[in-house]
């Protein structure tokens, strides 16, 4: 996985698998505020489904997080990573409603951008996951999803409840959901998760 290239996963399992992958391959040896890590280049892809019943999730996913999630009313599942209060109460503006109005409005729109960050806000309150894009493509509603840093390992932990975000606002529209981009501009894995990385990549073979 280039990480200029779009790449176009079928699954939350397979875009795990090929996340944990890309920066197995092209990291290198790096620092985060808790510590050492395993950094990849920026990486861009699509997922075209996204559900908790994902056999590789099942398999080699967190089952107690993944049982407590699935069992969350899909209103919840919007507060993954904590972003509930940024999306629904931002400064008295709840933002999901706004891009769906101006979707709705201009249906060719490009503006429909929702930020998760304050200018200024100090360094430890910066969320990880920082801007939602909605666009409207063949009659589909697409999101995306814009990363400052990202630790790969759980990373579907916030993929499937952001499907929820995505589901929401289709609802609004009365549109079926396309697919959900994600931008990642610092992949990286925990060192001291890197063992655990590397038995799950041993056990998944490569598509030809």
């Amino acid at each position: 996985m280039a990480g200029n290239d779009l790449q176009r996963w079928g699954t939350c399992g397979q875009a795990w698998i090929g996340l944990l992958r890309h920066v197995w391959r092209a990291g290198e040896a790096g620092m985060e505020d808790r510590g050492p890590i395993i950094e990849g280049p920026p990486v861009l892809f699509e997922i075209a489904s996204l559900s908790w019943d994902d056999p590789v999730l099942g398999e080699y996913g967190d089952r107690a997080r993944i049982a407590h999630w699935s069992r969350m009313p899909r209103e919840r599942a919007e507060a993954a990573d904590g972003i509930g209060g940024r999306l629904r109460d931002r400064h008295g503006v709840d933002q999901l409603h706004w891009a769906a109005a101006l979707l709705r409005a201009r249906p060719w729109t490009t503006s429909a951008w929702v930020s998760l960050t304050d200018p200024g806000e100090t360094a430890d309150t910066v969320p990880c996951l920082v801007a939602l894009a909605f666009r409207l493509r063949a009659y589909r509603l697409v999101m995306t999803a814009m990363y400052r840093s990202q630790d790969v390992h759980r990373a579907y932990l916030s993929y499937v409840p952001l499907r929820e975000v995505q589901l929401r606002v289709a609802d609004e529209l009365g549109l079926p959901a396309g697919p959900m981009r994600v931008f990642v501009d610092v992949p990286h894995i925990a060192v001291r998760d890197a063992e655990r990385v590397a038995s799950i990549l041993a056990a998944q073979p490569e598509a030809a």
